[in-house]
């Protein structure tokens, strides 16, 4: 099989493609033939080299996958099956690969309302937004929801889930976003390159920073007393956690991790029409430089795909 692989730390032309062993899956285990895999502005990082996660080079990155089920060494699942999901983050899954070995538990059905492209891309964004709002944040009903960078991969998952919750969401983005994240349901709209939030939004029950930088500490003035900030970005910030509790405020990051359970709440959200997922752009497998170029180059439109 082909995978896509890097022996130096760099730019997007470290990436290479080569022939490889297929992998050979354990008990409980299944070996998809993967149809798509979703790209993560973290991957570009680790390919920089930005911090280690996946230990010494080379490394194969990647955890968002879809595709069809060849051999199955559980009951889960069958081969034929079509499965996607994230399996073993933030351990390697090696996902950037024609075929990939995964937990059975790590993976759900595809439904037919979700095409490989859209289900690749749903598992990290989907599930960092279901455990940052639902499992973390409490969102019920009547909740005042601040979703920071509503128009990127998270936050454009975010802004539906909230919404689906039955919350009313404010959403920071860029002008040229408005539109996308009106339609995805976002009640107030920030234009930040016009908009301070901190000077616009106040009685927040909770918020959710993926943008990082001190958006996190500025959020702290929006929220209602014993509010809740959720950072997928800052979440070993032991200074920043000091100065939400002394405000009487919580403070939670969320590492995501795989969860079933939650992916199938994704799932049925999308069979009722509640979220769907937005792909900025495909890409063939080969060429996959010309993705991560792109990841780069940052403001993302929702997600990217690499078609094999």
């Amino acid at each position: 099989m082909r995978i896509i692989t890097q022996h130096t730390l760099g730019g997007p032309e470290v990436l290479t493609i080569e022939d490889a062993p297929e992998p050979r899956p354990l008990p409980t285990e299944v070996l998809v033939r993967v149809t798509a895999i979703g790209l993560n502005p973290l991957e570009a990082r680790l390919r920089a080299g930005e911090f280690p996660l996946l230990g010494p080079l080379p490394f194969v990155l990647g955890w968002d996958v879809s595709g069809v089920v060849e051999q199955a060494q559980t009951w889960r699942f069958r081969p034929g099956d079509e499965v996607f999901g994230m399996p073993l983050f933030p351990r390697a899954a090696n996902a950037y690969a024609e075929l990939v070995a995964a937990p059975a538990l790590h993976l759900v059905r595809k439904p037919a309302s979700l095409s490989h492209v859209e289900a690749a891309a749903l598992p990290v964004v989907g599930l960092t937004a279901w455990q940052g709002l639902v499992d973390l944040g409490g969102v019920t009903e009547g909740s005042r929801v601040l979703v920071h960078g509503g128009g990127g991969g998270v936050g454009h998952v975010a802004i539906q889930l909230a919404k689906a919750l039955g919350a009313h969401v404010i959403t920071t983005a860029s002008g040229g976003k408005r539109e996308f994240v009106e339609e995805l349901g976002a009640d107030e709209v920030i234009d930040y390159t016009k908009t301070d939030f901190a000077e616009v939004v106040s009685e927040i029950d909770v918020v959710l920073d993926t943008l990082g930088g001190d958006t996190a500490e500025r959020s702290l003035g929006v929220l209602r007393p014993g509010g809740h900030l959720v950072t997928a970005v800052a979440e070993d910030d032991s200074a920043l956690i000091a100065k939400f509790e002394a405000a009487g405020l919580r403070f939670s990051g969320v590492a995501v991790d795989p969860d079933p359970v939650a992916l199938r709440g994704l799932v049925d959200l999308v069979e009722r029409g509640k979220l769907r997922v937005h792909v900025q752009e495909t890409f063939p497998f080969d060429h996959v430089a010309d993705a991560h170029r792109l990841l780069d180059g940052g403001h993302l439109q929702g997600k990217v795909v690499l078609t094999v």
